[in-house]
């Protein structure tokens, strides 16, 4: 699911990658395949699914996840639905970004010829992406783990981001998700006022 959903946000970064190493080999210069570069960045969101993986089984375990992988707590999905729509407007959700939205100047300041070196700059680029979608992946958690629908929705959202939809986009998102999130605890308090009443 992690990587279904983050690959193809990964698309301009890969590209501008193998743009310039295109460069690189008309000049004669050793080049590494884009997909080590791919490579690195998976790797980096394969160890946030792990720790997704992790989470999954404590919030089972808790009670906040049904049989069906699905928020049991209307509590629990407004609460990540508000911290995700707060990240939003956070300096390092920003900063994160930025490079994901800008890979060229990286890549032309780091750039290096080794398959280790390369790995790297995927890893590095990794972390930016995960720097910057993480508190909205985790809202998979309040809406179903394997809802295919907001899976396609949030991929789509996190893809337009990176291509240079500007500060207000990102803002927009977030008032939504903690509009959203706001709607998810009104719920729950309407559920439990009749008890408190009596």
């Amino acid at each position: 699911m992690t990587l279904a959903m983050m690959l193809p946000s990964a698309a301009p970064m890969i590209l501008t990658y193998a743009q310039i190493a295109d460069t690189a080999a008309r000049n004669a210069e050793r080049i590494v395949s884009p997909f080590t570069l791919a490579g690195g960045y998976a790797l980096v969101w394969l160890g946030f699914a792990a720790f997704a993986t992790l989470a999954q089984f404590a919030f089972s375990r808790a009670a906040l996840l049904d049989g069906n992988m699905v928020s049991a707590s209307d509590l629990f999905s407004g609460a990540i639905f508000i911290g995700a729509g707060v990240y939003q407007f956070s300096a390092l959700k920003y900063a994160c970004l930025r490079q994901c939205r800008s890979p060229f100047p990286f890549f032309l300041t780091n750039w290096t010829t080794t398959t280790r070196g390369v790995f790297r700059l995927g890893v590095q680029q990794g972390l930016y992406c995960l720097g910057c979608c993480w508190a909205m992946m985790l809202v998979m958690f309040a809406v179903g783990v394997m809802n295919v629908i907001w899976m396609a929705a949030l991929g789509v959202l996190m893809t337009f981001e990176k291509i240079g939809s500007g500060r207000r986009f990102t803002h927009i998102v977030g008032v939504a998700l903690v509009i959203g999130g706001i709607a998810f605890v009104a719920t729950a308090f309407a559920a439990h006022w009749p008890l408190h009443a009596n």
